[in-house]
């Protein structure tokens, strides 16, 4: 909902009044599904002070100087659905908490981190507002919505705001602590196929798609299927090259050389034209192509000595450069490389041509994101290289129309993968399965890549682990290609969720009991069971950890655990308040009641209705598939039923319960009841009994610690996973 007035005549602000800076009270990292979002979100509370009586309408000049900064305002929907709305809403009147909400949004999008979502919220405090904005990244998050503050009150104070350096300041964090392009295609390509992932390292690419035992990891375009041997032999072009030939595909001769003596000894034997690259290098770096005399060779390679230890010199193979990416032994995506040129206008430096024609591509930059690195003299010596050969120096003012070759192993940036011969795609993947990558970067030389290499003298020059996925997925010419949704059905197969049965448990009082005995039953019913709840932390009911390190984090430590089956979580009220749940969505969500609304305050929760929105939130993340287990004995929780995607199962210990009837009156509806001293399931026409609570172990727990409700919450998770009733039986009988 967002914030907005009617007009109304209040007395406008006097040209020359500056109005005090809003503060930020505090700020949160929402890292799971929250009160706002299923995402990662940044919450911060702030204090307009005397901003409260001065709705954006009428602040002189506040609405156009704000658009003029950032017009992309214009596109924004807001609550009316359709665009524009958010500046009808800034012509109608709205308050700066709104408008924040909104700019930071729209300085994420222009650095380059896309967020849609945010909200807006009054508390119960005058001039106090809840002001949330989904991110992708906390700290670009929580510096977008602190810069949002300051350019609202530059606008309001007509005062100066350099938006583009904010949005640049906001690029080099997105550079420092954001998934780069490759693996955030991955994880996008993941959550459309609904499979959750972990970021296992806050500012790096090594990520966890699934949960516990049905986890995968990434990083970058590794996965925890590529072998380090692999890796290791991709590192070494000379030992690639003789296992490649050995099995009979085509490469070029050459051979690996200690200083440049042996460089151009080598190339004597090799023949000429000759190649001279780093062994270990990638992108291109440090390779010099169509070398014909000593100066040449030399010079090459005191370039690619730069770039590695180990040089090689190759006999130069005629044609195109292509780099072909093989996934799961399939080509999925290929490019054709560009040669490099600048065209001379009679006036002009080369330097100034290559940064009017190549560095201005907004294609090219220094950082992850650009698929195109930027051509840099006289640092470059590739470049030098090329221009030496041409009789020029970077303050050569070349003849006008004179076309200037810059680089020969030019930018892969056409789309081709179309046009790859079935056999060229063969001898790639078969080059991947020799080094042994499952994922690899192929890169080929030939004259037309639709025909066979064989009948051009074409060949494999080297096989990449890693390999960089922009260029495929931001070709400069032609269709980017899905190869985020390749690497994930190589990884997860078709029909893998990557998910394992997970247990949500919050309410009121009790909570730690229901999550213990319900990890019990699951562990007695053959799961690897982990278990984080105020308790500590379990593995198969065994502690392993005392002092809980917060319940979020121990929540997530379960999910990483790789030998992890179930997994139960508690979380209380003010944890998903203060960092959100630790899981995206779960099967079961236990909700045991609601409690008072007191110890809240500091989030401004004061009434019941709030405490339903923070409690609803264990409902709103239960999947399609899987049950809400909710108390109905407390009627504020059994009104969560309306807001879970699956089932419901009630439990009470009222056997003529109000909602019974009509509840199993639905084909999934259950209702779990005490009758005659019997735990009894009720179902859509049909009765199971479950457990006698005269049993000696069973009596001894509900008087030793374990209310009934408590036990009844617990028996109705482990049957809302479709655990059989005798195995639940049996496993609290057994409960130590």
């Amino acid at each position: 909902m967002s914030l907005s007035v009617p007009r109304f005549d209040l007395a406008p602000s006097t040209p020359d009044m500056k109005h005090q800076p809003i503060q930020l009270l505090r700020i949160n990292h929402l890292r799971g599904p929250s009160i706002w979002t299923y995402h990662q979100a940044v919450e911060v509370l702030i204090d307009i002070g005397a901003l409260e009586d001065c709705p954006s309408h009428i602040l002189p000049g506040f609405t156009d100087r704000l658009l003029a900064w950032l017009p992309g305002l214009h596109e924004h929907h807001c609550g009316l659905g359709y665009r524009g709305g958010f500046v009808e809403r800034l012509r109608d009147g709205t308050w700066p908490g709104h408008i924040m909400e909104h700019v930071s949004i729209e300085l994420q999008n222009l650095a380059g981190l896309p967020s849609a979502f945010g909200k807006a919220r009054s508390t119960d405090q005058r001039g106090v507002y809840k002001v949330v904005v989904r991110t992708g990244q906390k700290q670009v998050g929580i510096r977008a919505l602190t810069d949002a503050r300051d350019l609202v009150m530059a606008a309001i104070n007509d005062e100066p705001f350099d938006v583009a350096a904010c949005v640049q300041q906001l690029k080099t964090l997105i550079e420092l602590h954001a998934m780069g392009p490759s693996t955030r295609a991955i994880v996008e390509a993941a959550t459309q196929r609904k499979i959750p992932h972990i970021r296992l390292i806050d500012d790096g690419n090594l990520v966890q798609l699934g949960y516990g035992a049905k986890q995968r990891r990434i990083w970058t375009a590794e996965t925890d299927r590529t072998s380090a041997i692999a890796e290791g032999i991709s590192k070494d072009k000379e030992l690639t090259k003789e296992l490649l030939k050995s099995c009979g595909v085509p490469t070029p001769e050459g051979q690996e050389v200690d200083n440049a003596e042996e460089a151009w000894e080598a190339a004597q034997d090799i023949g000429f034209p000759v190649v001279v690259k780093p062994s270990d290098a990638n992108r291109g770096r440090g390779v010099v192509l169509n070398l014909h005399t000593r100066e040449q060779v030399m010079a090459a390679y005191e370039i690619a000595a730069k770039v590695s230890s180990y040089v090689m010199v190759e006999r130069m193979v005629q044609g195109e450069e292509h780099r072909l990416l093989i996934v799961g032994n399939k080509l999925v995506a290929a490019v054709r490389g560009e040669l490099s040129y600048i065209t001379a206008d009679g006036q002009s430096t080369v330097a100034q041509l290559v940064e009017a024609q190549i560095n201005s591509d907004p294609r090219r930059g220094v950082e992850e994101h650009f698929p195109l690195n930027p051509i840099l003299l006289p640092q470059n010596g590739k470049v030098m290289l090329e221009l030496k050969r041409q009789e020029l120096e970077p303050d050569s003012v070349p003849e006008a129309g004179r076309k200037i070759l810059l680089e020969r192993n030019g930018v892969l940036s056409q789309d081709i993968t179309d046009l790859v011969h079935p056999s060229v795609a063969e001898l790639a993947a078969l080059a991947a399965r020799i080094v042994g990558l499952d994922i690899a970067g192929v890169d080929v030389v030939a004259t037309d890549i639709s025909r066979p290499l064989e009948a051009q003298g074409g060949a494999i020059i080297e096989v990449n682990a890693g390999p960089g996925l922009l260029m495929h997925l931001e070709p400069a010419v032609g269709q980017p290609r899905p190869v985020g949704e390749a690497i994930v059905e190589h990884l997860m197969g078709p029909d893998n969720s990557g998910r394992i049965p997970v247990v949500g448990i919050s309410g009121v009082e009790h909570t730690t009991a229901v999550a213990m005995l319900t990890g019990w039953l699951l562990y007695r019913a053959g799961y690897t069971t982990g278990l984080a709840c105020n308790a500590g932390m379990y593995l198969q009911m065994d502690k392993i950890e005392t002092a809980s390190p917060g319940e979020w984090e121990s929540g997530q430590r379960i999910l990483m655990n790789r030998t992890t089956t179930a997994a139960v979580i508690e979380s209380s009220p003010r944890s998903i308040l203060e960092n959100g749940l630790a899981y995206d969505r779960c099967q079961v969500g236990v909700v045991t009641g609601l409690p008072e609304p007191v110890g809240l305050e500091d989030h401004h929760i004061h009434s019941h209705e709030q405490m339903r929105t923070v409690l609803r939130t264990q409902i709103d993340v239960v999947l399609p598939t899987g049950c809400a287990v909710l108390n109905a004995d407390d009627a504020a929780c059994a009104g969560l039923a309306e807001l879970c995607d699956g089932s419901v199962l009630f439990y009470t210990v009222n056997a003529d319960h109000e909602l019974r009837a009509e509840h199993c009156a639905q084909e999934t509806g259950r209702f779990l009841v005490v009758r005659e001293q019997q735990i009894v399931l009720l179902g859509h026409q049909t009765e199971t009994p479950v457990m006698d609570l005269r049993h000696p172990v069973v009596e001894r727990l509900l008087q030793q610690h374990l209310p009934l409700p408590a036990l009844l919450a617990a028996v109705g998770a482990a049957l809302a996973l479709e655990m059989d009733p005798a195995l639940v039986r049996a496993g609290v009988e057994t409960a130590e």
